[in-house]
């Protein structure tokens, strides 16, 4: 993006160009004067000096008056900049946005909840902040707006996406372990895309998946047994979890019941070794139906759903146009025995040779650019916007080419 195609970005660069030419001005002209003088009135030149002068009123009133004008019209612009960004236009879509440690959730006017900022092109947009724990700060550079985000107070930002794109939203404000990791993005979309994608969709995961994903709870949790900053969710049911209730210890088999209690009141009980950091989550964030819905998911009883197509799915998403199915080459490798072969790998400015398995596939499809085919460029878009069953659907398919 043009960062001055968007009016909180104009408004904010213009005052930084405006304050800077005077600066820069500023340190051109007293640089200039002072290598002048040095020069023309060196000890070796003038070593007694001549003036007989103890002032000069006109020059005295020139380098007060000036300076405080320069400062004053600096105050000025940059105080009716600022109101513009407080301003919002009356036709603002209004989007509520929460932070928490460490996601983000933004909730639209219909109810529907997303992990990532959508918003249609050229139309102003109002992110109404909160959050749920502790000081988190709102910044996206792209559109030149930060505001901190406060416990039990609403603050907002505006800003119009004036181009298609993908732009980035950080915490700008330190939060935890897990500060580096709330990222995620502002999709501008044009008016046809945004009109498709606010359309009412069946979801073909498990509704407990998608409130996990909604609520960012994947950002600390993972869903595949990985450690974290908070304990898997993977294979829940059963198993055995050692707790700390205020002083003492104990262990126990996880159930439903147990979820319950660590979603809605996870401060009384504790798991051993991990920080007692997580949120209690009230029927207002997660209504009763959806928490059933989570806790089915967890201890596995949630309803099959349909089997996504994998060959489907390729052909949507367009993998096809870069990784041929025949054994080919096009600008990726082929899939064609890709699970019967073994791959060179660049990782961490390492060579390292690896035999293609499901967990190398999920790396490969979600996080693609940390480890790279040798020999191919480092060019494949992040699959993260795919649902796991999707994912799964895909490792599958292409382990049996």
């Amino acid at each position: 993006m043009n960062p001055l195609t968007n009016p909180t970005a104009q408004a904010v660069d213009n005052v930084l160009i405006y304050i800077f030419g005077f600066s820069l001005i500023l340190l051109l002209g007293i640089t200039a004067v002072t290598v002048y003088f040095v020069i023309r009135y060196r000890r070796s030149k003038c070593p007694e000096p001549t003036s007989q002068a103890h002032g000069h009123l006109g020059l005295e009133i020139l380098w007060t008056v000036l300076p405080t004008l320069i400062v004053l019209t600096m105050f000025w612009y940059g105080w009716s900049n600022y109101l513009g960004l407080r301003q919002v236009p009356d036709n603002a879509l209004e989007i509520k946005a929460t932070a928490r440690m460490w996601s983000w959730q933004f909730q639209y006017p219909d109810g529907r909840r997303e992990s990532k900022l959508y918003v249609p092109v050229g139309t102003p947009i109002k992110v109404i902040m909160t959050s749920v724990d502790v000081l988190h700060s709102f910044f996206a550079p792209a559109f030149r707006v930060k505001r901190d985000t406060v416990p039990g107070m609403e603050t907002y930002v505006w800003f119009t996406a004036t181009e298609p794109g993908s732009y980035d939203i950080f915490c700008a404000e330190y939060c935890g372990t897990g500060h580096a990791d709330m990222i995620t993005t502002i999709e501008a979309l044009n008016a046809e895309d945004y009109q498709q994608w606010s359309q009412p969709v069946v979801s073909a995961e498990p509704r407990g998946l998608t409130v996990l994903n909604e609520q960012g709870c994947t950002g600390c949790h993972s869903l595949d047994g990985s450690e974290g900053i908070a304990p898997s969710l993977f294979q829940l049911a059963g198993a055995e979890r050692a707790l700390v209730r205020g002083d003492r210890g104990e262990i126990i088999a996880i159930d439903s019941d147990y979820l319950h209690r660590a979603i809605r009141q996870p401060e009384i009980e504790l798991v051993e070794g991990y920080d007692p950091m997580m949120p209690p989550y009230d029927e207002q964030t997660i209504s009763e139906d959806d928490l059933q819905a989570v806790i089915n998911y967890l201890m596995g009883t949630a309803t099959a759903e349909p089997k996504p197509d994998a060959r489907q799915l390729l052909e949507d998403n367009g993998c096809l146009g870069c990784h041929s199915t025949d054994g080919s080459l096009i600008v990726g490798p082929t899939f064609k025995g890709i699970g019967q072969r073994g791959v060179t790998l660049e990782r961490d400015g390492k060579t390292v040779e690896i035999q293609v398995d499901a967990d190398y596939l999920r790396r490969a499809l979600l996080k693609p650019n940390e480890e790279i085919v040798q020999g191919f460029a480092p060019m494949m878009p992040a699959a993260d916007y795919l649902s796991t069953a999707e994912i799964e659907a895909l490792v599958e398919y292409l382990l049996t080419q």
